[in-house]
């Protein structure tokens, strides 16, 4: 089982012929306090949007040139679970650690190759990421962008950490400096939620941001899985 995210390959795509990095983040699983599925898909996202946005990654900074290198490339997330002395080893390494509103712990490192990960990462595993909600979800609360799920598809928590930390990437993106200025200082207001069966046609065929899988693991290719909403001329669903 893998959690990697990224878009489906197109025919002679130069991005195919660069060095191939992948954002890892690592979600703190202990035996007896696992985070709540949603806070943990929530909090990935966040994550995500934080090393975005951190001085270290842009301009001059520590990170810049790993983070300009993998966004250059195919767009590869691998979410891995840690526990006890894991989680420990896992946080003395450089990266940002992001905390849900319910608790959830999301760690997540600057870019590496595909083949170079630092041994204390490569060692934690990828499977057993399986989550679960106590209680259902509440309301969207007013401001907050929406991450929509494909309410078709079944996904592992590892895997759907991936996809909406590529959902909240592709929605940084789409922003304007103003909006992601305000989003940031507010302090990335999201939810995840999983769209209506029959809202969902309506969300995919307009022109929000779409994450569509490379189906290398657990769905098939081109699946749409994500689809981002902000509360910003041309970011709302109709």
């Amino acid at each position: 089982m893998s959690s990697n995210d990224t878009e489906p390959a197109a025919p002679h795509d130069p991005r195919d012929e660069k060095p191939q990095y992948v954002l890892p983040l690592v979600v703190r699983i202990e035996r007896d306090a696992p985070p709540a599925r949603t806070d943990a898909l929530e909090t990935s996202a966040r994550a995500v949007l934080e090393i975005l946005a951190d001085d270290r990654s842009l301009g001059d900074g520590e990170w810049a040139q790993a983070m300009t290198d993998w966004q250059d490339a195919r767009i590869r997330k691998v979410v891995r679970r840690a526990r006890g002395a894991e989680w420990r080893r896992a946080e003395a390494l450089p990266g940002i650690t992001v905390t849900g509103a319910e608790g959830a712990e999301v760690r997540v490192f600057p870019p590496v190759p595909l083949d170079g990960w630092p041994k204390e990462l490569a060692k934690l595993q990828v499977s057993g990421t399986d989550l679960d909600d106590p209680a259902e979800p509440g309301p969207v609360p007013e401001g907050s962008a929406v991450l929509w799920l494909n309410p078709e598809l079944d996904m592992s928590a590892g895997k759907t950490m991936a996809q909406t930390g590529h959902g909240a990437q592709l929605l940084w993106w789409a922003l304007s400096d103003a909006d992601r200025t305000t989003w940031r200082e507010a302090g990335f207001p999201l939810v995840v939620r999983t769209a209506p069966p029959e809202r969902w046609s309506r969300l995919t065929s307009g022109d929000l941001p779409v994450v569509r899988d490379a189906g290398f693991t657990e769905i098939a290719p081109g699946s749409c899985t994500v689809v981002s909403e902000y509360p910003a001329p041309g970011l709302r669903a109709g």
